[in-house]
This record gives structure tokens, sequence and C-alpha cells, in this order.
């Protein structure tokens, strides 16, 4: 059973930076795809980043953006570590949400973390 755990979490002024980790375990090496969600109070979780590997440990990877964070948001992951983050700068109050991260993995299973709380305001 795949485990993922994030960090990183807080309190940030608008046009700060903050970077949020996503630590997993027992997932092993056939990972599909890492993605990054949040979820802002009172709206549907939606879809923030993703690497994209197909479950090559060695593939660089692909990654996507969603429009709202193209250009500010860049995700990257350590296989030495078993992490993947997302470095966020130029923060908005708009960007307040909880984060979430997931797994898919190649057989098709998806985990995903508990979330952490991130806060953009002056």
């Amino acid at each position: 059973q795949g485990q993922l755990v994030e960090s990183g979490g807080g309190l940030v002024p608008p046009g700060g930076s903050l970077r949020v980790s996503c630590a997993y375990s027992e997932i092993g090496v056939n990972i599909y795809t890492m993605n990054w969600y949040r979820q802002a109070p009172g709206l549907q979780r939606e879809f923030v980043a993703s690497i994209t590997t197909g479950g090559r440990p060695n593939n660089p990877g692909r990654t996507d953006y969603s429009e709202s964070v193209q250009g500010r948001f860049t995700i990257s992951r350590d296989n030495a570590r078993n992490t993947f983050s997302l470095q966020m700068d130029s923060l908005k109050p708009e960007d307040t949400a909880v984060y979430y991260c997931n797994i898919r993995t190649t057989w098709g299973a998806l985990y995903w973390g508990q979330g952490t709380q991130v806060t953009v305001s002056s």
C-alpha cells in the first residue's frame, strides 16, 4: 500500500515563494505520473502540475501545468530520496488552498497524500 506525505505548507505574503514536497514509500519504481492538486474552500479539487515518466525511472519526464500556475510553479523530483516537490513563486491570494500530491502507478493504482495547507495573505 503506497504512502505519500506532504510537507512544507504554511503562510506566505503575496509575491512570496514556498516549496511543498511529497515523500512517497511502498510504491516502488512503477510510477506512471506524479501530480499536485489543490482544493480551495468551497471549490472542487483541481489539477496543478504533473511529471509523467511512464514507468521509466530514468526518463526525465514530461511536465505539465495548469494555466493558472504556468510560469510561476515548477514541479521536480528526486528519485534518490523518493520525493517530488512543487516550487511556488510569485504566489497570489488565489493560490490559497490545501495542496495534495498523488501518484498513479503503471498498473493504475492511485495514491493520495493527506494534504498541506498553503495560505497566501498579507
